[in-house]
């Protein structure tokens, strides 16, 4: 079996990881560009942990400015076969109040700025997002979440947005009768990218706030999320560190095949693919390239 590195992602107000152990930062290049930071990489109770801050230190980066496929990419370099993603979010459900952690296992993605795939013109290649997320990998998360009494909600949908703005009131209205949980900026492509690496993938959503549906909410400002990212950013840390104590140090496959996601997805012959962008996918699909 192959050793288990756990990746963990960190969104709005999660900028390091303390707790980390021989932790030392390295940057690894992408033949996709720059990720948004160099990862760190270290243990926790000697499990192979990569930290990467979604936005760079200082929150650097907006959602649409995210080099998805590098941070990807770079973390699969990484050896990375298990991806957290700790994303803040606004919600739309009332048992779902700021402070709540949710597990989420199912998205739509509504952006419209960003590279989604590694793979196109001279390589095509179509994966299953049916299912978005491992539900190994989730059950792990939960169980952590658990033991160390935070509140914590299985299965949720995550409507993804472009932002940077906030949504308009129509929007937000919209979002709540289709029946979507929570909206956020940041976990899509992210989710598409990591299925077509196959590392298995997990959103821990993190409630901020109750966007502008509520009437008693109906002005999201970054002052009064930041109060409450302050907060969920403590409890993600101590999610994190229960997560790794706990979590198999030998990699299990997926019950959903997140992790062979590419066994037949590639559609494009041989004799027919773009050489230079094999050579780009020497990390992401080398499994099945023969790399």
């Amino acid at each position: 079996m192959t050793k288990s590195v756990l990746g963990i992602i960190g969104g709005s107000g999660i900028y390091d990881l303390p707790g980390l152990q021989n932790a030392r930062e390295q940057r690894i290049e992408s033949p996709w560009g720059e990720p948004s930071a160099a990862p760190r990489i270290g243990e926790i109770e000697g499990l192979p942990v990569v930290f990467m801050p979604r936005h760079d230190k200082g929150h650097r980066l907006s959602p649409s400015d995210i080099n998805y496929r590098a941070n990807i990419d770079v973390l699969k370099r990484c050896g990375v076969t298990s991806l957290v993603s700790l994303s803040a979010c606004g919600s739309f459900r009332a048992d779902l109040p700021p402070g709540t952690f949710v597990v989420i296992d199912q998205f739509v993605d509504r952006t419209h700025k960003r590279e989604s795939s590694f793979f196109g013109k001279g390589l095509v290649a179509h994966v299953s997002m049916a299912h978005p997320v491992s539900p190994r990998l989730c059950d792990e998360v939960a169980s952590a979440a658990l033991a160390e009494g935070i509140e914590v909600k299985l299965r949720g949908t995550y409507v993804c947005m472009e932002g940077p703005q906030f949504s308009t009131l129509a929007e937000s209205l919209t979002y709540k009768q289709l029946g979507y949980s929570v909206i956020g900026m940041t976990n899509m492509p992210e989710a598409k990218l990591a299925r077509e690496a196959e590392i298995c993938y997990a959103t821990v959503a993190m409630v901020t706030d109750f966007d502008c549906w509520h009437p008693d909410h109906d002005a999201v400002t970054v002052q009064d999320i930041i109060k409450v990212l302050l907060a969920n950013a403590d409890k993600a840390k101590t999610l994190v560190a229960r997560l790794a104590k706990d979590f198999p140090r030998q990699h299990e496959p997926c019950p959903i095949g997140s992790d062979r996601a590419l066994d037949s997805a590639l559609i494009t012959a041989p004799e027919a693919r773009d050489p230079a962008l094999v050579k780009k996918l020497d990390a992401v699909a080398g499994r099945v390239l023969g790399k």
